[in-house]
């Protein structure tokens, strides 16, 4: 990873900028407090390679301690998402790996995945376009989705002679759309439209394609502007709250919430609101 000079990181690796970091696989820009992260590969409707997938891991994990930014947003160049993995570049070599070889790709793209689940920024993905393989996961990981009704959402693993049960596909997936509607997705590898994926849920949102990275960037600058650190606690506890009982949970929630109760957040809002303002939160 590449940093300007001046940039901190002190207290022993817990306090991160990331506002200049010189991305070496893909685009990255910062506006304010909203990180973009773009697929530029345009001309191969911006496949992943072994470099990419790592640096994209590497980064989710950084951002874990990256007080700068507080929303990020993923997207594609030009008018597609991602292909998933670059057939020559990833999948050619991977018929020539052994065992042990092929467990170190499979588990780098699923700490991918657990990177971007483990960040505590909000993560919103603008699709257009071809949304496949590995694409759909990362759009799948993120936690908004923006699309367009032109857009196609494969997981086809299945049409490679892969199982559908790849980079958690099959944990994610049915906790966005419904068992049944997942297991149609991974079984046939057949192409989602973007209408299909906001009447099942997965998109959020269908717009425009002119407007679908504006709306992703709007809706997470929205996110940033906000109680940064709750918004941490609720990624936290819809990620884990996957694995508990109902009462687990709600015993959960309440630790979270009154641990937000001492933040500086909690009462600007409450001086905020006495006072017939509006709230301007700073995350702590």
């Amino acid at each position: 990873m590449k940093y300007l000079e001046g940039e901190s990181n002190t207290l022993a690796g817990n306090h991160l900028s990331l506002k200049h970091y010189q991305a070496q696989h893909f685009a990255f820009s910062v506006q304010g407090t909203v990180a973009t992260i773009t697929l530029n590969r345009p001309e191969r409707k911006n496949p992943l390679t072994f470099e990419s997938y790592a640096e994209l891991r590497d980064l989710f994990r950084q951002m874990y301690y990256a007080d700068d930014i507080k929303a990020i947003v993923v997207t594609g160049a030009g008018e597609n998402f991602c292909s998933g993995g670059d057939v020559h570049e990833i999948i050619g070599p991977l018929t020539k790996l052994d065992m042990p070889g092929l467990l170190q790709f499979t588990q780098m793209t699923g700490d991918l995945v657990k990177a971007m689940r483990a960040c505590p920024q909000p993560i919103v993905a603008a699709v257009d376009g071809v949304c496949a393989g590995a694409g759909a996961i990362i759009a799948m990981a993120s936690d908004i989705r923006m699309g367009t009704a032109r857009s196609k959402t494969a997981f086809l693993f299945t049409r490679v002679g892969l199982a559908g049960c790849d980079m958690g596909a099959c944990a994610i997936l049915p906790r966005i759309i419904g068992q049944g509607r997942a297991s149609d997705l991974l079984y046939s590898g057949r192409s989602m439209s973007g209408e299909e994926a906001e009447r099942w849920g997965f998109f959020n949102r269908v717009v425009e394609p002119s407007e679908v990275l504006g709306a992703a960037q709007a809706y997470a600058q929205m996110l940033a502007d906000g109680p940064t650190f709750a918004h941490a606690m609720t990624k936290k506890m819809l990620h884990q709250e996957w694995d508990m009982g109902v009462d687990q949970a709600i015993d959960a929630e309440a630790q979270m919430q009154a641990i937000c109760m001492k933040t500086n957040d909690f009462h600007r809002a409450y001086h905020a609101f006495v006072n017939k303002q509006k709230p301007q939160f700073e995350g702590n």
